[in-house]
């Protein structure tokens, strides 16, 4: 007896463990559904389908602006989601899509043009990737063990609002390039703006959550039809009539360059602010503290991340676009995430869903592009707005503003190098951010900062500015 009762040991601990680790689920039919509950599994199902739909539009944009593979990188989403529920212990809700912070660095470190097809060197890419998963490993360890409050210390929200609206504003130049080189394109792309436009302001609740989708699909159709009647080119289908329908991604391996590491390497911040941001949203839309779960969101994502690098893909980021649809129909139960997830992967192994997707036609595509770098861009400000960035404070004002006309002017192939490394538009703007705020950073403000400040952004008194600006001197 005594054998057997020493035998059941490690099962029980190990049945303690899992019971401390992960939540026990608790069925609930009605109302709002939190992290540790769950509906019924069909119900289940539908709201994990929902949410594949949610991120659709974005994880298959992201790595078609960067000539990756849609169907790899939905598969990798799918990937990382699960290795995110693992790692956090299925205690925050969240799916991990393409993340679009890559988009300009990987630009810029490969060469690419938007939507010329595949990136011939990916696998440069993918060398960057895998380096900033790991950054973003060693950040989610020290925080995991010391907090992250150095963490907001070095990037509070005016450094990551800057640099969040920088991505957005640094792309904008290639988006534009695109569509105008043919008169049919540039059309194209007034219309799909004008869709998703629509749908976004227009729609039924539930379907503005999926107006990047279905204003692409909207214009996609019209474009369709006008290559039938002669107005546009035709689209070519032959690639989609000889892929198969069941088959492996598009796996790669990845190449470390010094300098392609180097330009995609500052991208670790706009995830980790990306990170914290959707832990507290999640925080507040369920009135729990879910900051001490922080660290594990980082290791989730940073892992996710490291991951889809090895394996052919862009990184992945937590998305906004699921913590809308938790925010409408008020279920937040972390399982739904699994069967996210699962079809995810499974999409993943349909090449005919990848060779679908390959004939979206270019001035669609700019037409998306402008509205989800617009969209980007706006979000920096909506950082700053959200926590209430005090602008009448000069070094606020610096920080901002030097980066965002460094960040948006340095394009068409302008960096800054420094031997084997190299620092584009989006990384000389990031650092610059950082750097600015904490030379500035002091105690509390003087009369003089906020007179400087309110006359800088003021259309009247310009005397006034200049003697201000004496005066502090």
């Amino acid at each position: 007896m005594g054998v057997a009762r020493l035998d059941q040991r490690p099962d029980k601990q190990k049945n303690r463990f899992m019971h401390r680790y992960f939540p026990q689920w608790k069925l609930k039919t009605s109302g709002i559904i939190a992290p540790d509950e769950r509906l019924p599994v069909g119900p289940t199902i539908m709201v994990g389908l929902q949410h594949v739909l949610a991120m659709f539009g974005s994880t298959v944009f992201a790595p078609l602006a960067m000539g990756f593979d849609p169907n790899t990188a939905i598969f990798f989403s799918g990937i990382g989601t699960l290795i995110f529920f693992l790692i956090v212990g299925g205690r925050v809700p969240s799916y991990l899509g393409s993340s679009f912070a890559f988009i300009g660095v990987i630009i810029a470190a490969t060469g690419y043009q938007p939507g010329t097809g595949l990136n011939a060197h990916i696998s440069i890419a993918l060398g960057g990737v895998v380096a900033v998963g790991l950054i973003y490993m060693a950040v989610a360890l020290i925080v995991m063990l010391v907090g992250s409050r150095w963490v907001e210390v070095i990037m509070p929200p005016v450094v990551t609002g800057s640099v969040v609206a920088t991505i957005g504003l640094n792309l904008a130049s290639s988006t534009i390039g695109n569509i105008s080189r043919h008169a049919f394109d540039a059309w194209m792309a007034s219309v799909t703006v004008l869709a998703v436009a629509l749908i976004a302001v227009y729609a039924p609740g539930s379907i503005r959550r999926l107006s990047i989708l279905v204003g692409g699909v909207i214009a996609y159709l019209i474009t369709l039809v006008l290559g039938l009647i002669g107005v546009g080119p035709r689209l070519d289908f032959s690639s989609v009539a000889k892929a198969a329908w069941i088959g492996l991604p598009h796996f790669q391996t990845p190449q470390f360059s010094g300098n392609a590491i180097s330009l995609i390497a500052p991208v670790v911040i706009i995830l980790i602010a990306e990170n914290i941001g959707h832990v507290r949203a999640v925080s507040a839309m369920t009135h729990r503290n879910l900051d001490k779960y922080l660290g594990r969101a980082f290791m989730g994502d940073a892992v996710a991340t490291t991951i889809a690098g090895f394996g052919g893909s862009v990184g992945v980021t937590t998305y906004a676009e699921n913590i809308g649809v938790m925010a409408v129909t008020r279920i937040y139960s972390t399982l739904i995430f699994i069967v996210a997830s699962v079809a995810a992967i499974l999409l993943g192994f349909c090449p005919k869903f990848g060779a679908i997707i390959s004939t979206i036609p270019e001035g669609v595509f700019g037409g998306l592009s402008i509205v989800l770098f617009g969209l980007i861009a706006i979000s920096g400000a909506r950082i700053w707005v959200e926590n209430r960035v005090d602008f009448s404070k000069s070094r606020n004002l610096i920080t901002a503003g030097v980066s965002l006309i460094l960040g948006s002017g340095m394009v068409g192939g302008l960096a800054v190098k420094f031997g084997n490394v190299t620092f584009d538009g989006i990384g000389v703007a990031t650092f610059t951010a950082i750097v600015l705020y904490q030379i500035l950073r002091e105690g509390e403000s003087v009369p003089e900062e906020s007179a400087v400040a309110d006359a800088a952004v003021s259309p009247t008194a310009p005397s006034d500015l200049s003697h201000s600006s004496l005066h502090e001197s």
